[in-house]
């Protein structure tokens, strides 16, 4: 019976975000802003170096790793909203540990951001512009979405923990997004960027995310695909660690 706890945090997650279609489409406004202004927009003045599918076949997974990035993020607002409303003070009096529910709303909010990444990926592709992937390399991206979407959201919800204002945690959230998300290379090719800001990259674990599902979409990348999943997978034990023990004391 311990994991039916879990069970049912995690279907209850994915049961929302499945009845809310708004939250879907919403979603993937600025995905597909970006596919449409960088990915058409730059793709005949920019040639991209070892990618012959040119800037739009460069940029997809970067945009498709930023679909995930957000959506797991933005988990934590769920946890103050249950908060406010009641229902974490009824789940926590529950005969289950608030380790599983951490795990449960953890694996819920990666859940759903995998869900929105494979959506922006299917809208990259339909889009036309050469984006192409074998089935190898289609799981091999998969591989490093569940990781972005599990470090993330354990993140998102290690910060929610302290939190009662869902405002305020929003604006945050943006405050930390952006930056992680303008250094991961995600848009730009790590090679060029100038040396003194090169370290902030490389200490950035959305890079290796973005690097990872770069390597599965297109076969190349500017960071092994074996030194990606290492510090993404160790950022992920990191996150939920932290998570847990955030959440362990967590106040309603």
């Amino acid at each position: 019976m311990r994991g039916r706890g879990i069970y049912i945090i995690w279907l209850r997650w994915v049961k929302r975000y499945l009845r809310s279609k708004s939250r879907i489409v919403g979603s993937l406004g600025m995905p597909l802003f970006f596919l449409l202004l960088l990915g058409f927009g730059l793709n005949p003045s920019i040639q991209m170096a070892g990618v012959d599918k040119g800037y739009f076949g460069f940029v997809s997974p970067g945009i498709v790793a930023m679909s995930v990035l957000f959506v797991s993020m933005f988990a934590g607002i769920q946890v103050i909203w249950d908060k406010q409303f009641g229902f974490l003070k009824e789940t926590l009096v529950a005969p289950v540990s608030r380790v599983e529910i951490m795990i449960g709303q953890t694996l819920g909010g990666a859940t759903t951001s995998l869900l929105q990444g494979l959506l922006t990926l299917l809208i990259a592709f339909l889009l036309g512009g050469g984006l192409s992937f074998t089935l190898t390399g289609f799981f091999i991206a998969l591989v490093f979405m569940v990781l972005v979407g599990i470090s993330f959201t354990a993140l998102g919800i290690a910060m929610a923990s302290k939190m009662d204002d869902m405002h305020g945690f929003q604006l945050i959230m943006n405050f930390v997004i952006f930056p992680i998300f303008g250094l991961s290379g995600a848009l730009f090719p790590i090679e060029n960027v100038p040396a003194a800001i090169r370290p902030l990259i490389y200490l950035d674990p959305m890079t290796y995310g973005v690097e990872g599902i770069r390597y599965g979409l297109l076969g190349v990348s500017d960071i092994s695909p074996v030194t990606s999943f290492i510090f993404l997978t160790s950022f992920m034990l990191l996150t939920i660690i932290l998570g847990q023990h955030l959440f362990k004391n967590i106040k309603v």
